[in-house]
């Protein structure tokens, strides 16, 4: 789901970004292409803007409010944004994920901003904001981290279907994450995406014992 309401108050609220929102409400169901949602915003801008900005103001009053509520930490969620090539996502997105994220910023906890697909915009989807980037997979921690800049914590940045394999690649491929972070303060050790439906608990359980243990 894209919208997740805050059901503890120490757990991180985790609402979907203004993009991400957007794609749910255009298209009313699943897709591969987000073929009707970009041809909305390509004709017609005007209402495109409108939307967009509507969905930052309510995305981001509602992160702040969680934050007074007693959530702390929060997390914006844009799990479909990568499909949008760099100057889209410059044009249409970024201005009302970073209003979004200057809200939540209001709340006094660390923001934590997340997408999946990013590699082609990184360095414009940091610059929106967020105390934390998250990046999946599709790029090594260390590089994502070098293209992000210093200053930044970093989230990140498993492959879930790695949970599916054989433990000793998994264990491998866990420690390379760690490695790649370098021991360097600011890393949350995550999945680069959700857990899988499929996914054993004790493949969960594994990588937290992997990670604790360094």
């Amino acid at each position: 789901m894209c919208w997740k309401p805050c059901v503890w108050p120490s757990a991180p609220c985790r609402p979907g970004a203004p993009f991400t929102l957007a794609s749910y409400a255009i298209e009313g169901g699943a897709t591969r292409s987000f073929s009707v949602t970009k041809r909305f915003m390509y004709a017609e801008p005007a209402a495109w803007h409108a939307l967009m900005s509507h969905f930052a103001e309510l995305v981001g009053r509602y992160l702040a409010a969680q934050a007074a509520a007693g959530a702390r930490a929060l997390q914006l969620f844009d799990s479909w944004v990568g499909c949008l090539a760099p100057e889209d996502y410059r044009d249409h997105v970024q201005p009302y994920s970073r209003r979004a994220l200057e809200l939540a910023a209001a709340g006094g906890v660390p923001v934590i901003h997340f997408a999946t697909d990013t590699t082609g915009f990184l360095e414009e989807f940091a610059a929106a904001g967020g105390d934390v980037i998250g990046v999946d997979w599709r790029i090594p921690l260390d590089v994502a981290w070098k293209r992000i800049g210093p200053g930044r914590a970093i989230q990140g940045n498993l492959d879930p279907t790695l949970l599916l394999a054989p433990r000793a690649v998994l264990e491998t491929r866990v420690r390379d994450v760690l490695a790649r972070a370098g021991g360097r303060p600011g890393h949350i050790f995550n999945l680069g995406h959700g857990v899988l439906p499929e996914t054993p608990v004790e493949a969960l359980q594994a990588v937290v014992e992997i990670v604790h243990e360094r």
